[in-house]
């Protein structure tokens, strides 16, 4: 089965925020990390109940984390299974964050 990955405008900015601190410092890093991100939301396509659920206050056993591993930490994308097609990101942050923005 085969699921369509959206991303919630939120989940962008996280992208988008998270590109712009490594490029500051590191542009090639900032490149490479983007690909990284791409290719293993991938996954969610085909496999989205492989990765941990995520812990919430509503229990929800269909909001899940995505774990990316990048460098010495990686990244944990937050994700919800909506339904037998749809598999929508929430949002991204780096694991050394405190939590999702």
């Amino acid at each position: 089965m085969n699921y369509k990955v959206r991303y919630t405008l939120a989940a962008k900015e996280d992208l988008k925020r998270l590109f712009t601190y490594l490029a500051e410092q590191d542009l090639q890093a900032a490149k490479h990390s983007r690909k990284t991100i791409a290719a293993s939301i991938q996954l969610l396509e085909q496999f989205p109940f492989t990765c941990r659920k995520a812990a919430s206050k509503q229990d929800n056993p269909l909001l899940r984390e995505l774990i990316i591993p990048f460098g010495g930490a990686g990244y944990v994308a937050l994700f919800e299974i909506e339904d037998n097609e749809t598999v929508t990101v929430t949002a991204v942050r780096h694991q050394r964050e405190d939590d999702y923005h």
